[in-house]
């Protein structure tokens, strides 16, 4: 969600759809029974192209490439580099060596001054990325000739080189402009297996095979991604042949089990869903209201309601089967003693059912971004938990430009998590220093002990401390939730079964470019 934005409310969506039964672009060519170019629709588009703002800041871009990338267990591996790392002075160099003969997608050459423009640039206060804590260790980066890059770091970063997936962009290029405003954003020139061919905004991107890539040219020579907000229409569209795949809701995915002609991907995720509760609020600011919450939602029922089995409960940030889960911290669901908390803060039952203190009544207004059914069904089962606790929560949909304004007094049905480190997705999400900056830390939550560990996590090598400090920071979690935690959801896509070489990574919170069955994309090889 930090860097996506719904553009279209799901009736626009679904006028389109009505309006004509065509696949984005060139119609049922692109997608029909070619095996050479692939229609997906998503959910969502970026605000930008750009890496210098945040685009692909995980790796994955179809555009760019970073000095390092993952493989399908998550495992680095060399991209733009010759191969992983050299880390000297205990953690605190890393030094880079640059593959030979990379081009970028305008014939340009790579070279280390690119490197290191890309890196100073985030790094710059003046640019608006709000990604830019990610790289706090960076004290310097600075070129060797023309093929060596050296980090110096301000402290030893256990996970830095997991940072360096961060797409490389060329300075001849970008360097010339505002990186903020420049016409880079949404005309990018990258060194990776793609090009964009055209971005009709809210609608689709297409993206063409770059013939010069240095990994090799891909077979599959077309990608439109289609911009369809709304579940049911993104189904309904996929059923039509108007797309060869989509991102799906497990219900949704589902009706199509029986198609011998699509074939369902199923990806573990450290994506969670999970309501932020301001602390503005005089009602989701009160720690006993947020622990009582915290006891009444029935996460199990979650998972098999609404996600018919594709996911997990969620007892914090990190799903129970990560290594840095806490063991201990989960719990069930427990309305008596939701009643004793309340009942020791105060808050007592009214005629109603809705309890209050003090002549506030406990409640608050919950938004769910519009067109997103899973959303809505986590937003509507959490009001019918909160409900029996005597908490009144009102749900509402809205778009992302609505919400966004609301989001410091307001509940938000809320997604989030990163794959590659606890680092990556904690530190964003709690961290009292980057309270209301953007989609980080949307709650505003602030507690000493979380930013102590924290800080810890991020500065320290030691494994055992870092394990220590993070197994710290889950349980002070449910001491003073900040969100309430639901549930690690599977990502589920359907595509037309004409390509060898699909598979799925476990996935962070942001997916449809980038992760999906389509990570891989320029590897694919059509069926024989």
């Amino acid at each position: 969600m930090t860097t996506r934005r719904i553009r279209a409310a799901a009736a626009a969506a679904m006028a389109g759809a009505l309006a004509a039964c065509s696949a984005p672009g060139t119609g049922g060519a692109d997608g029909g029974a070619s095996a050479d170019a692939v229609v997906i629709g998503v959910a969502s588009e970026p605000d930008t192209l750009s890496p210098l703002l945040g685009y692909g800041k995980d790796g994955n871009s179809k555009i760019f490439d970073g000095l390092l990338a993952r493989d399908a267990d998550l495992r680095l591996r060399p991209a733009l580099a010759r191969a992983l790392p050299e880390i000297g002075d205990g953690g605190r160099t890393y030094t880079y060596t640059l593959r030979e003969g990379v081009k970028f997608s305008d014939g340009e050459p790579l070279t280390a001054d690119d490197v290191v423009f890309t890196y100073r640039t985030v790094l710059d206060e003046k640019t608006n990325n709000t990604a830019r804590s990610e790289l706090d260790a960076i004290e310097d980066v600075r070129a060797e000739g023309d093929d060596k890059v050296v980090f110096t770091l301000k402290y030893p970063y256990a996970a830095f080189a997991a940072r360096t997936v961060l797409p490389i962009v060329p300075e001849h290029v970008a360097g010339g402009q505002d990186p903020n405003t420049g016409a880079f954003n949404t005309k990018p020139v990258g060194t990776g297996p793609y090009v964009l061919a055209d971005w009709s905004k809210g609608e689709k991107l297409t993206f063409k095979a770059n013939p010069d890539y240095w990994g090799g040219a891909p077979k599959v020579k077309k990608v439109t991604m289609a911009i369809i907000t709304d579940d049911d229409v993104r189904a309904t569209r996929l059923r039509s042949g108007d797309l060869d795949g989509a991102v799906l809701p497990p219900n949704l995915a589902a009706t199509f089990d029986e198609d011998g002609d699509r074939k369902t991907y199923r990806a573990t995720t450290y994506d969670f869903r999970a309501v932020t509760l301001p602390t503005a609020h005089p009602v989701t600011g009160d720690t006993a209201i947020r622990r009582a919450l915290d006891l009444a939602v029935d996460r199990e029922a979650m998972v098999d309601k609404i996600l018919d089995g594709a996911g997990r409960p969620a007892y914090g940030p990190l799903p129970l089967d990560d290594p840095w889960f806490a063991k201990g911290i989960e719990r069930s669901r427990d309305l008596a003693e939701a009643g004793r908390v309340l009942d020791r803060a105060g808050w007592k039952p009214g005629k109603d059912g809705i309890r209050a203190k003090d002549g506030r009544p406990a409640r608050f207004t919950l938004y769910y971004p519009a067109g997103d059914k899973v959303r809505q069904d986590h937003a509507l089962a959490y009001a019918s938990d909160a409900k029996k606790a005597g908490i009144d929560v009102r749900v509402e949909s809205a778009t992302w430009e609505v919400i966004e304004p609301r989001m410091r007094n307001d509940a938000v049905l809320a997604g989030f998590g990163s794959t590659g480190d606890p680092d990556f997705g904690l530190y964003t999400l709690l961290h009292s220093s980057l309270a209301g900056d953007g989609f980080n830390n949307m709650a505003r939550y602030d507690d000493p002990a979380v930013d102590e560990a924290l800080d810890t996590g991020r500065r320290t090598r030691d494994a055992k401390a870092r394990k220590a400090a993070y197994d710290d920071l889950q349980r002070a979690l449910v001491k003073n939730p900040g969100y309430t935690f639901l549930t690690h959801i599977d990502h589920v896509y359907v595509l037309a079964d004409r390509w060898d070489g699909l598979t799925t990574q476990t996935e962070p919170h942001e997916h449809g470019f980038a992760s999906g069955p389509w990570w891989n994309v320029e590897d694919w090889q059509p069926k024989a």
